[in-house]
């Protein structure tokens, strides 16, 4: 069977766009003499719609886009995902679902039966799962179609399972010739090659060829890498999709391919790429053109201002540096010289007269205590409120520098340099931040040398470094990512560290500051575990630890 494969990037809730582009590649792949044209799941609505869902207007809206469609087939078949729903007494009678299209009409519609509930997925808030599962015979193949989880279940493959049910056996067990997985599955950084892993296993096992389409873009917080791959029946990975980028490409199931081997990049390419794509489509579907970032001479606001540079073009990125009395002469000096490297519009504004002015109205208030964290956080809240005034004056899309490894234990100010729209680099370690430098410098030195080695500080009184508060940041980002991604508990961290008092500090860092990252940006997600939707804890909350004092 000839497929053609439609790796799009959808917009959310743009039932009428993404209609269009659906139409547009059936088109081509119709051109192009295919059988079959796939596209991805929820491709007429964007993953994931969240409580859109719950709105009958947007429910309705999206299945007379089903049925238009639909009205506009030949005898090739159009494969896509929607939304359909049923008059049930029991449960909601919503169902996401993968719509098979020719002949002028919707032939076949097959719900999905695994519903994610982990992580940053919520399936089961919406949809109900499938009652069952079913072949569709179509030129000559007997199609098992399935939609995304419905793949992440094979016993083949998964030593420890998280469904009982795994619809994909029950339509081998059914018949089928020829297995289609319809996906919109969100990106982290070695999950794609976990992807492609399973599918071998799948279809070397099972003997049958496999063609699996995902989507690509960004929506908020989520990354789509594309990256769409099909499988022969002995489980070689034989076409891939471009990553971070729409794709159209034939699969022909009959037809003897070269295996693909290498689809994983080193982390810090793959990573910067996802970035990027990430603050390109915020920017493109929630109408912004122009990006803003307060540029300190530090090696976060560097980073987040190459990523702009190269997601929008150096003519839509403008930084400012907001000097203080703390602020050193190094750091205004590696900020020119990034500017002047990017090319990019700029501007200084010091924030010392209006500190001082802070100050005094403050003094009686004040009572003449020492300085102290109030004193360093206005400083920072001050820079917020110019980048907010900019931002709001000329509809820049204020982007936030913080790292993964500052969210995690607060070492951040509300309402300071926590403003913006989008946390670039939320999901990135301070440690890995120096290598996505290190990589762009890889050809040619465009973040100054100086802001990779200095020590890091958030210049907010006399000779400040980030060390006077914190571990060393490759001691913290091991506790961290222990705690965080890996799930482990203080005793297991112990273990590895050998330091109690260390790890209970920052344990504690991290879980008494729940309350800042709830009112945090949307982090950019590229882990495994990211904070914002795909992390859940209260704020208000009385438990402890064992170790607790």
């Amino acid at each position: 069977m000839k497929t053609f494969l439609c790796q799009i990037n959808p917009t959310i809730g743009d039932i009428e766009g993404n209609k269009e582009k659906i139409r547009e590649g059936y088109l081509k792949g119709v051109n192009a003499g295919a059988d079959l044209v796939i596209f991805p799941e929820l491709s007429i609505c964007g993953y994931t719609p969240q409580d859109l869902i719950e709105k009958k207007e947007f429910r309705e809206a999206v299945w007379q886009a089903t049925e238009e469609l639909a009205a506009q087939t030949n005898e090739t078949g159009l494969l896509f995902g929607t939304i359909s729903e049923y008059d049930e007494k029991i449960g909601t009678g919503i169902y996401n679902s993968a719509a098979l299209c020719y002949a002028g009409k919707i032939q076949f519609v097959q719900h999905k039966t695994l519903l994610p509930y982990y992580d940053v997925f919520d399936e089961v808030r919406y949809f109900e799962s499938a009652k069952d599962v079913f072949i569709h015979e179509f030129k000559g193949e007997k199609l098992g179609v399935s939609i995304c989880e419905d793949i992440w279940n094979d016993a083949d493959f998964w030593s420890t399972r998280r469904y009982k049910n795994d619809p994909v056996q029950i339509l081998l067990d059914k018949g089928a010739t020829y297995l289609i997985n319809i996906s919109a599955s969100p990106y982290s950084y070695g999950r794609r090659e976990e992807r492609k892993k399973m599918l071998s296993v799948l279809t070397k096992t099972n003997n049958l060829p496999l063609a699996y389409v995902c989507n690509v873009g960004a929506q908020t917080d989520l990354v789509f890498d594309g990256a769409s791959m099909c499988y022969n029946s002995s489980g070689e990975l034989v076409k891939i999709g471009k990553r971070y980028e729409e794709d159209f490409f034939m699969f022909d199931s009959a037809e003897n391919y070269e295996p693909v081997e290498k689809i994983e990049g080193i982390f810090e390419e793959e990573v910067l790429n996802a970035l990027i794509l990430g603050v390109k489509d915020y920017a493109r579907k929630t109408g912004f053109t122009k990006a803003l970032v307060g540029l300190s001479g530090g090696i976060d606001s560097a980073i987040v201002a190459y990523i702009a540079y190269r997601a929008l073009g150096k003519e839509n990125v403008h930084v400012v540096a907001m000097p203080s009395q703390y602020s050193s002469e190094g750091s205004v000096t590696d900020a020119n010289a990034l500017i002047e490297n990017l090319g990019i519009s700029s501007e200084n504004i010091s924030i010392q007269p209006v500190f001082e002015k802070a100050l005094e109205v403050l003094e009686p208030s004040f009572k003449n205590l020492p300085p102290n964290i109030a004193e360093e956080n206005i400083q920072a809240r001050i820079r917020g409120l110019y980048l907010m005034a900019l931002s709001n004056k000329f509809n820049y899309m204020l982007l936030t520098t913080g790292n993964k490894s500052e969210i995690a234990v607060g070492y951040a100010t509300l309402y300071g340099d926590m403003c913006g729209a989008l946390a670039v680099i939320g999901d990135v370690y301070k440690t890995e931040v120096y290598k996505l430098a290190e990589f762009i410098n890889r050809e040619k030195e465009i973040i100054p040398r100086n802001i990779i080695t200095k020590p890091p500080s958030a210049e907010l009184r006399p000779d400040q470094t980030d060390q006077d508060s914190l571990p060393p940041y490759d001691l913290l980002d091991k506790i961290l990512r222990m705690y965080l991604e890996e799930y482990k508990e203080f005793h297991a961290i112990v273990k590895e560290i050998g330091d109690a008092e260390v790890v209970q500090y920052v344990l504690s860092m991290v879980d008494r500051n729940e309350f800042k990252r709830k009112q945090a940006a949307p982090v950019i997600r590229v882990s495994s575990k990211a904070f914002g939707y795909g992390r859940r804890f209260p704020i208000v909350q009385k438990w402890k630890r064992k170790n607790n004092k």
